[in-house]
């Protein structure tokens, strides 16, 4: 999961009942569980959804809607959005539900049982926004009902399980209009236009492949063999898949030259969801990773170039979980239990070294350069150190749903990076460059793989045997034990030191934060308050509430702000700069010569050329 700053889950603490009930046998039918879902048919703005079980042998059992799912590592009890529950015997008479608590209800006379309905709210109707610690659900994990224009379906939000039946097949049917369109890497079955039918091996497989139901806006590639399919939802029509394709398309290449063998997947599918935010609508921004998928929610006001950008940060990001949890995880996740939740001491390595991979191999590919690569980390040492530093990291993910380890959570895409980035620079050295925590990421996958788990207590000693001792102590002197982790020390093995240097500052910033705001309307640029102003802001005489125009003849918006902001950093001292701005309505010409004004900074940079060898192998090799 890749979570934009915006929202969490409040973490409540409920505890479902679990039935001991049975299953009728037949050998002439398969045991599955049969779900419709219409799409058609909306009433106040809640679907549908029909439940028929197999054949029960006893008087009671309880149906769940899972109060977690794999990948959010918050308790979001989507039970909430669930309302109308019934259930009904072969000739249609009701039988008696008692709601036990906000994700359960015992279905009593189970072996009368012919199917269970009722109705589901949307989650994105809901969202409130702001920050962490929110009752939101985050976007990606919700759902959206939109009637004829969008359905987001995270099959967790309308499918729910019994205990005894999670195990078997689920064929699941979805009643739709002609004119939208299911991405999902499931594989529909059903040949007519009108619906759609998966069938899958299990609830969590269920869980693990999300629809998102639109108009027909998407793009299919191919990379090495594996089909990429690309939709995209923009309510307005200011993206499409088309436009944004080709920064995915670039990425996903790179990705898979950067894993090589360790992905085999077939069929991958990125579903975008553009929110409108000012209406009733997504406001948790990031994405939310599965085997097969990623599901991602941005604002749709985003400029294309920007967007863009965020695509290739946050879904590759979501991509490298094809390699852990997915594939290499621990009994927690393979039994991942979506009522009383039991959490892996392991988030080092599920988000950790995902977020590790998908800044390294950016610069392994070319697509940012060394010095982009450091600036990331520094950035990522100085937000760890923010946080509690001397928190054992697995015990913070072994209760990572519970104060005071869930305010910590955030420091799995920032130590967590970086205790990936320190294994990897150990293996590096003590391997003279041959082997990197990729290598060691091969291995476990080779050990493992999706349908086998390992024992949390054991994971420390299998990484030893398949690296060196120093990995060991490593990882149980700063991952498991209390000891804040030397970066510099580790850096120096590549050559890497932190300098201080000076830097030019950014003409229209002052203070680290930009004079210019935007009209996420008219897409204008607008000068701010006077106290936002820099020295040259002030030296060419720009006044707030300006609209910004042209610099130097070149026309500039909302959308082209970030072009804007590095074409600046070219400036020279002494170049004639013009600005065209609108005044009360008059356009006006400033002019004047820049005259350029100096920070102190720092960063880490190469300081010694000897371990460039080493170097050039942890990030090229």
């Amino acid at each position: 999961m890749r979570k934009i700053l915006l929202t969490i889950g409040l973490i409540s603490v409920l505890i479902s009942c679990k039935s001991t009930s049975k299953i009728a046998t037949d050998t002439k039918k398969p045991q599955e569980v049969d779900v419709t879902i219409d799409l058609n048919i909306i009433k106040d703005d809640k679907v549908l959804v029909a439940v028929v079980p197999p054949k029960f042998q006893t008087n009671e059992v309880i149906y769940h809607i899972p109060k977690i799912v794999p990948g959010t590592y918050s308790e979001d009890n989507y039970g909430r959005y669930i309302d109308d529950v019934k259930a009904f015997d072969s000739t249609g008479n009701p039988i008696e539900v008692i709601k036990l608590d906000t994700n359960s209800w015992t279905i009593k006379n189970a072996k009368s049982l012919n199917k269970i309905t009722y109705l589901v709210n949307d989650t994105f109707d809901s969202e409130k926004g702001g920050g962490f610690g929110k009752e939101d659900i985050f976007s990606p994990a919700g759902t959206n009902i939109l009637e004829g224009k969008n359905f987001m379906l995270n099959n967790h939000g309308f499918v729910g399980y019994f205990n005894e039946l999670k195990d078997i097949t689920y064929k699941v049917t979805v009643s739709h209009s002609e004119t939208l369109f299911g991405a999902t890497s499931l594989i529909d079955t059903d040949a007519s236009n009108l619906s759609d039918t998966f069938i899958v091996s299990r609830y969590n497989e269920l869980v693990d492949n999300p629809i998102m139901y639109s108009k027909p806006d998407y793009t299919t590639f191919n990379v090495d063999g594996m089909e990429i399919l690309f939709s995209v939802y923009s309510p307005n029509g200011k993206h499409s898949a088309k436009a944004l394709s080709p920064d995915l398309e670039k990425m996903m290449r790179a990705q898979k030259a950067f894993l090589g063998s360790i992905n085999t997947n077939k069929k991958y599918t990125v579903i975008l969801y553009l929110s409108e935010m000012q209406k009733k609508d997504a406001k948790g921004f990031g994405a939310l990773e599965h085997n097969t998928s990623t599901t991602v929610v941005f604002p749709e006001m985003i400029p294309a170039g920007s967007l863009g950008k965020e695509i290739i940060d946050v879904v590759s990001h979501e991509f490298f979980h094809t390699v852990t949890p997915l594939n290499i995880h621990s009994n927690e996740i393979q039994n991942f239990d979506f009522t009383v939740p039991k959490m892996s001491k392991h988030l080092w390595m599920y988000e950790g070294i995902t977020e590790y991979f998908a800044n390294l191999f950016q610069v392994n590919q070319g697509l940012i350069d060394e010095n982009a690569f450091y600036k990331r980390m520094i950035k990522k040492i100085r937000n760890a150190k923010e946080m509690n530093d001397t928190m054992p990291f697995t015990v913070m993910s072994e209760n990572v749903l519970k104060e005071p380890y869930k305010d910590q959570y955030l420091n799995v895409y920032e130590k967590g990076a970086l205790i990936a980035m320190c294994i990897d620079i150990e293996i590096r050295e003590k391997s003279d460059g041959k082997r990197g925590i990729l290598d060691l990421m091969k291995k476990l996958s080779a050990e493992y793989g999706s349908k086998k788990a390992f024992n949390d207590d054991e994971l420390f000693a299998k990484i030893t045997e398949l690296t060196y001792p120093e990995i060991g102590t490593f990882l149980t002197t700063y991952v498991s034990g209390t000891t804040p982790i030397p970066y510099d020390v580790y850096l120096a093995k590549v050559g890497i030191a932190n300098k201080k240097f000076q830097k030019v500052r950014n003409p229209f910033i002052k203070n680290n934060e930009s004079g210019i705001t935007g009209n996420a309307s008219t897409k204008e640029l607008i000068v701010k308050s006077n106290t936002y102003l820099s020295d040259f802001m002030f030296a060419i005489g720009l006044k707030a509430d300006d609209v910004i125009e042209e610099i130097n003849m070149k026309k500039y918006n909302l959308e082209t702000i970030s072009e804007m902001m590095s074409s600046v950093q070219n400036w020279k001292d002494g170049d004639a700069i013009s600005i065209k701005i609108k005044r009360n309505n008059k356009e006006q010409l400033l002019t004047t010569n820049v005259k350029l004004s100096f920070e102190e900074s720092e960063g880490y940079q190469n300081a010694d050329d000897s371990k460039k060898s080493l170097k050039d192998a942890w990030l090229k090799g």
